[in-house]
């Protein structure tokens, strides 16, 4: 299986300490070594990186855990390959327009006997079930809403009723964005937690390394990390149920559909 990591935020943040965490995992500390890839969003803008070799040993990734891009929102992706080949074309995160904005994609898990009907103009290049899934996701988002694009508690409510029937082939852990807010739907393992003020010292579980967030943010910030599995061995990480979808807009989660 692979893991994912996602970073949601009220102001343009880097990921840089969670993601020398997770990083550690794709060939180190874990067996993730099929490849791994991130995108950033930055205004409508997508900076994407994905490399087929090992996290641990790959040169990108180590600009990344050096270059302190900041994003609101950003999905890594560390990848142990079930389905497809290890090559360029089969790393996530996945990226497509819809909508006139980006829409980026990982997955986490594996889908059994999954062959929806592509009828649109969404097709995927690799050879992975996780691709498919985001192609037939576009495809029903657009069927559903047409041209004019839905609001998050429409979005919600949507995602809400189309992934348990892809959740129904196999594991379906996902995160999904626009670069406005970061779903994630869990079927086995999700953890999140918000950073906020006052903000803690954080020691990552998979390298020699800690930060005092107190010494980088100011009171107003607010970050949402989601993980696999937690990187931190000194904070409360909260776990998703099987089946539980989450929006996480501004560094917080929403609690949707409300009354």
């Amino acid at each position: 299986m692979c893991q994912l990591l996602g970073m949601n935020c009220n102001v343009p943040t880097d990921i840089v300490f969670s993601f020398t965490g997770f990083a550690m995992r794709g060939g180190q500390t874990d067996t993730h070594h099929d490849g791994w890839g991130i995108a950033f969003f930055e205004g409508a803008g997508v900076r994407h990186f994905v490399d087929h070799q090992a996290a641990v040993a790959s040169p990108i990734a180590e600009l990344i855990k050096r270059y302190p891009i900041k994003s609101r929102n950003v999905i890594a992706h560390i990848r142990k390959a079930t389905q497809g080949q290890v090559a360029l074309e089969n790393c996530h995160p996945f990226v497509r327009e819809l909508w006139g904005r980006y829409w980026v994609f990982a997955h986490n898990g594996d889908l059994k006997q999954f062959n929806p009907v592509l009828t649109g103009s969404y097709r995927p290049v690799g050879s992975t079930d996780s691709e498919l899934a985001f192609c037939y996701l576009l495809q029903e988002l657009h069927a559903r809403f047409g041209d004019a694009p839905p609001g998050l508690q429409q979005l919600h409510q949507a995602l809400d009723e189309l992934l348990p029937g892809i959740a129904a082939h196999g594991t379906f852990n996902m995160m999904l964005s626009s670069g406005e807010a970061l779903f994630v739907h869990c079927s086995t393992s999700l953890h999140y937690l918000v950073r906020q003020h006052p903000f803690p010292t954080a020691k990552l579980s998979d390298d020699d390394l800690s930060v005092d967030f107190s010494q980088v943010t100011t009171p107003q910030d607010r970050v949402a990390v989601i993980v696999t599995q937690p990187l931190t061995n000194n904070e409360q990480w909260t776990a998703l149920s099987p089946g539980e979808l989450k929006l996480f807009v501004d560094g917080a989660v929403q609690d949707w559909p409300a009354d």
